[in-house]
């Protein structure tokens, strides 16, 4: 690809990841209040709606199967970012049931889970040769920007105008129809579909097992850190928005530069640390409040709470990973489709157990367990070896 045509790709990826993330940001921080106050659900309901919501993330495999016989990767975001925007409108103003409610969710979560299966390869084929890390951790800043976008404008909106969820999900609407739109001028790939197969070979099944680990770390924070912050130390929902905000914001600095921390160290080094990591975040969440003073241990818990959101933009490196073991290109974003499912496969049975471990022994079990988990992960990680071959070549004037 000659460089003023990438440049100009590049520029429409990351203004496409900012739009995204901006109507992302309004979606996820609105959810919970518009579910409780328009819909009037409770607990259970709110619990139940997750296997629904997740369900197109354990699709996913059989969902972009279908789409990479047609489309290349940039047509299938344009796509996911059509999808997100019905969601939305639907939700805000064609929802006046329990049952639209949950269609309008699936089809939003739908759009969201292609995203995550072509989001890798979009980076991948924007990126110069060995500087894919680089290029996956300037997207992640430019989502996290969205995404701070987005939540400043459902705050400015609720001053505004207080609580009008159907405007709020026409802003998010318009941010992802922009996305679509950007995401559609990105000639990357050319013009033909960007697989003709599903792939399952031996040859990935360390990056299986590598998705399998982050399904699990992924539920572990997006459930249980926040459920010990709120349920157990009465953290309220300002001081959870302040630390989501704080997460976003340093992630904007923080995922550039963790790119390049993978372009530098290599893909083994960089996720064997982020298992010990995730490690010290599970023992922080389970001992904290034992060790220490009160006041300092729940310093102690925002910090984990901060750090494990930050270093999700290390999972950027599975994407890096499988380049370089691809054995054909073609192979990628297939078996990361597949990799969204086995992740999705472990995040919607994890809650299921956790929620009886936590109930029966106690949330430290739960905590223990997960830190179990991140020290076999540490060891699997350690076994991640790149071929002495140059990966695959994803573009033309990217040459390995």
């Amino acid at each position: 690809m000659p460089g003023a045509s990438l440049n100009r790709d590049v520029r429409a990826g990351l203004l496409a990841t900012l739009c995204f993330g901006a109507a992302s940001g309004i979606f996820q921080s609105t959810l919970n209040n518009y579910l409780s106050d328009v819909h009037a659900f409770d607990a259970e309901s709110r619990g139940w709606l997750e296997l629904p919501r997740e369900l197109p993330g354990f699709l996913m495999i059989f969902v972009a199967g279908a789409l990479l016989l047609r489309l290349r990767e940039a047509q299938m975001a344009a796509l996911a970012m059509v999808l997100s925007a019905a969601g939305a409108v639907g939700l805000g103003f064609l929802a006046p049931g329990m049952a639209l409610v949950v269609a309008w969710i699936v089809v939003w979560s739908l759009g969201d889970h292609v995203i995550f299966a072509v989001e890798g390869p979009i980076g991948l084929k924007l990126a110069r040769a060995g500087a894919e890390g680089r290029r996956l951790g300037q997207f992640g800043g430019a989502r996290n920007l969205g995404v701070i976008v987005g939540v400043g404008a459902v705050w400015l909106l609720a001053k505004l105008a207080g609580a009008r969820y159907e405007l709020f999900y026409l802003v998010a609407a318009v941010a992802a129809l922009a996305a679509g739109l950007l995401y559609r001028r990105i000639r990357a790939g050319g013009d033909g579909p960007a697989s003709r197969r599903l792939v399952v070979r031996r040859e990935y099944g360390l990056f299986y097992a590598i998705s399998a680990l982050f399904g699990i770390r992924k539920q572990i924070f997006l459930v249980f850190g926040s459920w010990v912050l709120v349920a157990l130390h009465g953290v309220p929902v300002s001081t959870m928005a302040l630390l989501y905000f704080t997460a976003s914001a340093l992630g904007i600095v923080a995922r550039p530069l963790l790119g390049d921390v993978i372009d530098w160290l290599g893909e083994r080094v960089v996720l064997a640390a982020d298992e010990l990591l995730l490690l010290l975040v599970c023992l922080a969440y389970a001992f904290a409040t034992d060790l220490l003073p009160i006041a300092q241990a729940m310093w102690v818990l925002y910090a984990a709470y901060v750090l494990d959101n930050v270093l999700f933009a290390l999972r950027v490196a599975r994407v890096t990973y499988l380049q370089k073991i691809a054995i054909e290109v073609a192979d990628i974003t297939p078996t990361v489709s597949l990799g969204v499912t086995i992740d999705h496969a472990v995040a919607m049975s994890l809650p299921i157990f956790s929620g009886y471990i936590w109930a029966a022994w106690g949330y430290r079990w739960v905590f223990l367990i997960a830190a179990g988990i991140a020290l076999a992960g540490f060891f699997v990680c350690l076994r991640i070896r790149v071929p002495a071959r140059p990966p695959v070549a994803l573009a033309a004037g990217t040459p390995p």
